[in-house]
């Protein structure tokens, strides 16, 4: 009994904790249609824009690399010379060029392991983008001779308790699904060190890091 009892109870935690993820994804979704702009909340409750606008100048030319629908190329922009958002999803940055157009923005669609040319910025913007990337080294070295600052922004495997403990139950603990790695901050180091780039500052928020690396 005593063992059928405790069967019972790991089947029962193990749904949970897919209730838990499933739940996550639904409150992100939703909350967008819910909210009056199309935004997910995190946009002005995280404030992460405000990480990215701080770390440029107004005489510098971005490159927002997988620029979603263009709300933070947008607030860059306010501030910059000239921002460049690149995404490889067209609905994307047709969303972008209707909502979030603006004289000094350029928006491109294009893998940005592939299509990046070799023009020279003041700064590359990658808001959550290195995660998605199997190939990072690969593509970190691609694009560190196109600017002499990167700014990063990338999700923490090691955020709270529940992700660890649902990845040592073998279940989903990712984010999104489409993440090939979350990072600790040991990790994020190592992986720009390897490619020869170094940690200028960083700052650990809402379980990302968020770094200027140079």
């Amino acid at each position: 009994m005593n063992s059928i009892s405790g069967r019972l109870k790991v089947f029962a935690l193990k749904k949970i904790l897919e209730i838990h993820s499933f739940s996550y994804k639904l409150a992100g979704s939703l909350s967008q249609k819910v909210e009056k702009n199309g935004l997910h909340p995190k946009h002005w409750i995280m404030n992460y824009h405000q990480f990215f606008v701080d770390n440029i100048k107004e005489r510098d030319t971005i490159l927002d690399i997988g620029c979603g629908n263009g709300a933070l190329t947008f607030d860059l922009a306010k501030k910059a010379k000239r921002v460049v958002g690149i995404d490889i999803n067209e609905k994307n940055i047709e969303v972008a060029k209707n909502k979030y157009g603006s004289a000094n923005i350029e928006y491109k669609v294009g893998d940005v392991t592939k299509d990046l040319d070799n023009k020279k910025f003041d700064a590359v913007v990658l808001s959550n983008v290195l995660e998605h990337i199997k190939d990072r080294e690969d593509f970190l070295n691609k694009i560190k001779n196109l600017a002499p600052k990167i700014l990063i922004r990338v999700p923490m495997i090691n955020r709270d308790w529940i992700t660890l403990y649902k990845k040592e139950l073998g279940l989903e603990w990712r984010l999104d699904k489409t993440h090939y790695i979350e990072y600790t901050l040991d990790i994020f180091k190592e992986e720009i060190e390897k490619v020869g780039l170094g940690l200028e500052n960083y700052s650990i928020q809402f379980g990302e890091i968020w770094a200027v690396v140079r």
